[in-house]
């Protein structure tokens, strides 16, 4: 523990012009006390670090003294090209050797390039999670994290299904990347045996073992390329029924942004851009009847319904409701009932409420 916390030492006065006591004791979590016998101890080991005295003085290294400690451990390697996302790192278990890779990295610099990690962090951040939603990390990704690193099989236990159907299923997966997708953690993984790759939601399992047995990755596997191949997936799952609407030329530039972009092209492909005064008429898919209620609303009187008439006829009323409501004229207007739909066909629900089509 004290020679790692020496050889810290070493890199972070290389890094620097000098350093206080203050500075040292705080990056190395320990006191001043124990940093100044720190540095007598690497004085007497031959390493020329130099105290200056006074009031704006501190530690440094003489003579350009530069130590051969920088070369990078395999896990810091891989850690320093995720050190971008601060937040999964330490999700993951893997702040620690983020730090020493980025410690060796500025102690290897040039001098007119060691602000090179401040100056960056102040140019550019990445927020994950979504908004208005608060992360939670989930208990067992270090464990699987060590595993996507390690390239070993876990023995896994997970919840699947909700409410009365909801069970417990054991797989033994060989688990072969992580994402990270609007705050919520994804495996990647293929069941030991199997030739298939599944997705499953960290925070759904409830048990995981390591095994001894390592697996050999099939160098064809290439996860950014099957996590936008099986997302694509998932967005077209999900939409089940379908909205004839018409639309005017504001009503057209404001789709994209009422439903999922991808759709709205698919949808507006090859349809000439209507003229003020024109609409155009277009069918929509859509989640259900539930969601396109909200999705449509946003398109105020920009859209029309033609089919379905359920959905037509909540607009119609809504419609009345809010006159009614604006003239003073009623302040309880009930809007109508929603139309059955099959058990656990929910209402639109953020990317990470993951049904089979993208998750086990």
């Amino acid at each position: 523990m004290r020679a790692a916390r020496l050889i810290k030492m070493v890199l972070l006065l290389q890094s620097r012009p000098s350093m206080t006591a203050a500075e040292l004791a705080r990056e190395l979590e320990v006191s001043e006390r124990t940093v100044t016998r720190d540095a007598q101890a690497l004085s007497e080991a031959g390493v020329p670090v130099y105290a200056d005295r006074g009031r704006i003085g501190g530690y440094r290294l003489v003579g350009g003294y530069r130590t051969r400690l920088t070369g990078l451990a395999r896990g810091e390697a891989e850690a320093l090209f995720l050190s971008g996302v601060p937040g999964a790192l330490r999700e993951m278990g893997l702040e620690d050797a983020a730090s020493a890779a980025r410690l060796k990295v500025s102690a290897a610099l040039l001098p007119s390039l060691r602000d090179a990690s401040r100056t960056a962090a102040q140019r550019f951040h990445l927020d994950a999670p979504n908004w208005f939603r608060e992360p939670e990390t989930p208990e067992l990704l270090p464990a699987v994290a060590d595993a996507v690193w390690d390239d070993r099989r876990i023995g896994a236990r997970y919840r699947r299904g909700s409410g009365e159907r909801r069970q417990e299923v054991e797989r033994q997966l060989e688990p072969y990347g992580l994402v990270l997708k609007a705050g919520v953690w994804y495996l990647c993984a293929r069941v030991a045996g199997r030739d298939s790759f599944r997705v499953y939601r960290i925070d759904r399992f409830t048990a995981v073992e390591p095994c001894e047995e390592r697996f050999e990755r099939a160098e064809e596997f290439d996860l950014p390329a099957f996590w936008e191949e099986r997302a694509e997936q998932f967005a077209r799952s999900i939409l089940r029924a379908e909205v004839v609407v018409r639309l005017s030329a504001e009503g057209v530039r404001r789709l994209p942004y009422a439903v999922d972009s991808g759709v709205a092209r698919e949808v507006l492909e090859g349809v000439a851009a209507p003229g003020d005064g024109e609409w155009v008429t277009v069918t929509l898919p859509v989640e259900s009847e539930e969601v396109a209620r909200t999705q449509l609303a946003s398109l105020g009187a920009e859209a029309e319904v033609v089919e379905p008439d359920s959905l037509r006829e909540f607009f119609a009323s809504e419609a009345e409701r809010v006159v009614r409501l604006y003239r003073g004229e009623s302040r309880v207007f009930a809007p109508p009932p929603l139309p059955s739909r099959p058990w656990g066909l929910r209402p639109r629900t953020p990317f990470c409420a993951v049904p089979r089509a993208l998750g086990g």
